[in-house]
């Protein structure tokens, strides 16, 4: 069909365009998403969709999520290096698939922690919401230990000091002494833990991904209070570490590819 206001334009063509310029912004698509955002059926936008798929240029998965495919991120497309949440976003979904609890992909900025990417539980009627753009202290929260566990004890108190004279910030009082103690666990058992510290009723475990883009990044998986149990916890560990592991080595393949 051509628009009638640009009659040299294929739409078909620019619809599938802008679908992948989305997938490229956001990670993963939804059919329901895609024909909304296309203002078509959502019947539409599913062939669409599975014409990418056939075509290379996105992958479905097992959430029925669309996201780039090997064509589309391969040397020459759109960008040489896609972006740190795009990357990780098949992974985060790993993860998801996993756990069955809500997961979120995090940075450390200064001694706060930035929610870039997250998916929400579907299978728990009792759930931890998506906190993607929530920006939080990160000494009280899993991914926040995780990443501030790989600095120096020097480096922690450098960062800090610097937040510290802000006085309307949350993480303005501190103290140190714990958060080191903390950091010291973490450390030794490999994963960032947080039982009610950030909010009431929430439980959290996390794992660093180590420095990607010049950027500390962490997955964590989250859970009300009221369900998590030693288990859970155990068991998401594995997980985390697991998918974390799966994605620094596609990290390093990409790397020397």
């Amino acid at each position: 069909m051509i628009r009638n206001e640009d009659s040299s334009r294929v739409e078909a063509v620019h619809r599938a365009l802008v679908l992948l310029k989305l997938m490229a912004e956001s990670g993963s698509l939804s059919v329901t998403e895609a024909a909304k955002e296309l203002d078509v059926n959502p019947s539409t936008a599913q062939r669409l969709l599975a014409t990418l798929v056939g075509d290379g240029f996105a992958r479905q998965g097992k959430q029925k999520r669309y996201s780039p495919g090997p064509e589309f991120l391969r040397p020459g497309m759109m960008q040489p290096v896609p972006p740190l949440r795009l990357r990780a976003r098949p992974y985060l979904e790993r993860l998801s698939e996993r756990v069955g609890e809500t997961v979120h992909l995090a940075t450390l900025v200064g001694t706060e922690i930035h929610h870039l990417d997250g998916i929400e539980a579907t299978t728990h009627a009792l759930r931890f919401g998506l906190r993607t753009g929530v920006v939080l202290p990160a000494h009280v929260t899993s991914a926040g230990k995780a990443m501030l566990a790989e600095l120096t004890p020097q480096e922690v108190d450098a960062r800090y000091k610097i937040a510290a004279p802000n006085s309307g910030r949350r993480d303005a009082r501190i103290d140190l002494a714990r958060i080191h103690a903390d950091l010291e666990k973490t450390r030794r058992v490999g994963v960032g833990t947080n039982y009610e510290e950030s909010e009431n009723g929430v439980a959290a475990v996390a794992v660093s991904l180590g420095v990607i883009d010049g950027e500390h990044a962490a997955f964590s998986v989250a859970l009300p209070s009221a369900r998590f149990t030693r288990e859970d916890a155990k068991r998401l560990a594995s997980c985390l570490i697991q998918t974390a592991k799966e994605f620094k080595e596609h990290e390093i393949t990409a790397q020397v590819s």
